[in-house]
């Protein structure tokens, strides 16, 4: 099964958080995720003393977002004819929204390390060389899943490509903040995920290697030897 593309995610968060630039929606949702339980929408207008409509409007909104889930729950306690019509009931998103500028990955970096952790206590191999083969398995992966050229998904994945004469330089490191701190271990996960793009969209005109330098990400892709 595939997921949606790194641009929809995006896209979807960035909707997502511009739905509580909305000041009366901002606080329905700050109430709604206060509660304990489940709220209905003649409970969130009361609290706030909002119209019934005006605050139906906007949870409605807020689940077009993807920001809260709905449901539908008889509050009477009681089943079948003459109990009512179920109440439209509002609750957290289990999603989670988050929006990086510059663009960042750092759950999939912590996925990858954590995954190299626990194979090499299972293994017994080190974990850089677990961490550099799962990199690459999961480049790989993403080039195979696409139909898009080197640098479509190079920008897709935010690394923000620059052409430089033959050579793609990367003006972006989604793993930025990890990178300044523990070098070594990040660039290296970095260089084995753009090998396995390379790898995955059978792209043979360009090589990854390691190219340092200030203001950009440690990896560049220069025309395979």
């Amino acid at each position: 099964m595939y997921m949606d593309s790194p641009q929809e995610v995006r896209d979807a968060a960035v909707s997502a958080i511009a739905a509580l630039g909305e000041p009366t929606r901002r606080r329905l949702y700050d109430h709604v995720v206060r509660q304990s339980g489940p709220v209905s929408r003649d409970e969130a207008a009361a609290a706030l003393g909002l119209a019934r409509q005006t605050a139906a409007f906007h949870l409605d909104r807020l689940a077009d977002a993807s920001l809260l889930d709905v449901f539908y729950e008889r509050r009477s306690g009681r089943s079948g004819p003459g109990a009512g019509r179920p109440a439209k009931l509002y609750r957290r998103s289990a999603n989670q929204v988050a929006v990086s500028l510059p663009d960042r990955r750092y759950e999939l970096a912590g996925r990858l390390l954590a995954q190299a952790v626990e194979e090499s206590d299972a293994t017994g191999e080190s974990v850089r060389a677990v961490l550099h083969r799962k990199a690459e398995e999961h480049g790989e992966q993403l080039g195979e899943r696409t139909t898009a050229g080197v640098f479509d998904v190079l920008e897709r994945y935010g690394f923000e490509p620059r052409r430089e004469g033959e050579v793609i330089v990367l003006a972006n490191c989604p793993f930025h903040a990890l990178a300044r701190e523990h070098t070594r271990t990040v660039c290296g996960m970095n260089l084995h995920l753009l090998r396995g793009v390379l790898s995955g969209l059978g792209e043979a005109g360009f090589e990854a290697c390691l190219a340092p330098g200030p203001g950009r990400c440690c990896v560049r892709l220069q025309p395979a030897a």
